[in-house]
């Protein structure tokens, strides 16, 4: 190996572990609030970015019908609990409140998707379609179980990216589909080929990162998800809605997916099942930074990358053992010198 082709695979492992710096992201957020490791995060990239190529050739994207479903049954779940509690006005408002957006969503989304309005329109529609299926998928699959066991937690996050995984193969197709770039171009940096998109993918995942570290230390709302993942009980004590900081941290983690997907979409053919090696990679740098530290996870998203980049050169067919491999070391390495410590509840 000469030193041009290890520039080329330092572009490369940068650029992937910008999108693995995402999703490490997401999985530290999600389990720091609600304790659930969020497996189907890289589900939320591939239907994002199955929605956005759907919209590009004019179709109506399945995925609008599972954030109906979704919807039906957060609204139905919420109504059921109103009408224990003997509140039959709080069980139609609760229900309303749940299916009004996603009805919302679907009629904007039938009208607008055949009209190919662009691609700007396109990202909006796919947000308003992805970013709620966070709160409803935990309001369906978590919170009902938000007082088990994190290992019972992580069972039913299997689950749910096992049944998201088959839902993807009905709505999208086997097919595999790309998006148009959002920048187009491409031009020289010294000894580097850079194009205008994997620019972007840097820059915008830095500005994510920069706008998430203003979110948690400047905004009530990012200080009550702080609490609720430091002391769960403290929070509630002091009156922080932990339910609704778990759907909350839902909610971005899909909203962080959507941006995922925007930017690899036109650099991978993503297929329905593509979502778990995407979300394995962000889950393996998390787990070596710790599942605690944002900084720590990127800075290991950054070497998953650079490790994965390295590996398709030197052994292309054992890149992907290679990647997940190290995550043995890490974990050994922990489990020697981490103390046990009982859950907080």
């Amino acid at each position: 190996m000469d030193s041009t082709i290890a520039l080329f695979l330092i572009q490369d492992g940068v650029i992937n572990g910008a999108i693995y710096a995402l999703l490490a992201v997401a999985l530290v957020l999600v389990f720091a609030v609600t304790r659930v490791i969020l497996v189907p995060q890289g589900d939320f990239v591939t239907f994002g970015g199955l929605s956005l190529a759907a919209l590009e050739a004019g179709r109506t994207p399945g995925a609008i019908w599972l954030l109906v479903v979704l919807a039906a049954m957060a609204a139905l779940m919420d109504a059921v609990v109103a009408l224990r509690e003997g509140d039959t006005l709080k069980a139609g408002k609760l229900a309303l409140r749940n299916i009004a957006p996603a009805a919302i969503v679907a009629v904007l989304v039938l009208v607008l998707a055949p009209l190919k309005l662009g691609l700007l329109v396109n990202i909006l529609l796919c947000v308003a379609i992805i970013v709620p299926m966070g709160p409803y998928l935990y309001r369906v699959a978590f919170q009902p179980l938000a007082d088990a066991s994190v290992l019972v937690l992580l069972i039913a996050a299997v689950g749910a990216h096992l049944a998201l995984t088959a839902l993807g193969l009905v709505l999208f197709g086997a097919e595999g589909y790309r998006t148009s770039p959002v920048l187009s171009g491409s031009f020289e940096i010294g000894p580097f080929f850079v194009t205008a998109q994997s620019l972007l993918v840097l820059g915008a995942t830095l500005a994510l990162l920069a706008g998430l570290a203003l979110f948690f230390g400047r905004t009530l709302t990012g200080k009550a998800l702080r609490a609720s993942a430091i002391n769960r009980r403290g929070a509630r004590l002091v009156g922080i809605p932990t339910m609704l900081s778990g759907r909350i941290a839902f909610a971005m983690a899909a909203a962080i997916g959507v941006v995922s997907a925007v930017l690899v979409a036109p650099l991978t053919t993503l297929y329905y099942d593509s979502g778990f090696i995407i979300g394995l990679k962000g889950f393996v740098a998390a787990i070596i930074g710790g599942l605690a530290a944002y900084p720590a996870a990127v800075a290991a998203a950054m070497a998953v990358g650079l490790l994965e980049a390295f590996s398709s050169f030197w052994a292309s067919a054992f890149k992907e053992v290679i990647v997940f491999a190290a995550i043995v070391p890490v974990l050994l390495w922990r489990s020697l010198t981490s103390q046990h410590s009982d859950e907080e509840e």
